[in-house]
Formats: structure tokens, C-alpha cells, sequence
């Protein structure tokens, strides 16, 4: 799937989050963009720690944005042997 998605478009990610109700309580997401220049580890826009601080974010800073891209070793090798 992602090998197919790479044909299609010039910047392909790979993402997980934890879903305590989903079975295994893990799930990946495959993300595409047209856009060559997209970055999907980096926020569109960067939060200040003042700015998260004023609107009260209780869970969301630019760190838990980038978490879901970042892989395990056997993650991360398999899906390079995949794809």
C-alpha cells in the first residue's frame, strides 16, 4: 500500500496512535500529500508554550504532534521490508 502510494504522490508518511477500544489498541495511518514540500513530522502552525499555556491545551503541543511519526526499530525496519 504504501509502495502504490508512493507512486501517486511525492511525499508519503507513515503515523500511529493508541486507541484504547480499537483491537490491540493500535492503529496506522498512511499519509499522502501532492505538495513537495510537506513535512508531516512539523505542525502547520507552531505553537508558542504562551500560546499553549493561554488557550489551555491540556493534551496538544507540537512534541505530541510529532510522536505518531516517530517509530520503533522493528517499526521501522518493517516497514522498509514491506514497502
Amino acid at each position: 500500500m504504501r509502495q502504490f502510494c508512493k507512486s501517486l504522490f511525492p511525499v508519503v508518511g507513515y503515523a500511529y496512535c493508541t486507541i484504547p477500544t480499537y483491537p490491540s489498541c493500535q492503529i496506522g495511518f498512511i499519509l499522502c500529500s501532492k505538495n513537495p514540500s510537506t513535512n508531516f513530522l512539523e505542525p502547520v502552525q507552531q505553537l508558542m508554550q504562551k500560546q499553549v499555556e493561554q488557550i489551555q491545551l491540556k493534551y496538544y503541543n507540537s512534541d505530541v504532534h510529532r510522536a505518531p511519526f516517530i517509530l520503533s526499530e522493528f517499526a521501522r525496519k518493517a516497514l522498509n521490508d514491506v514497502c
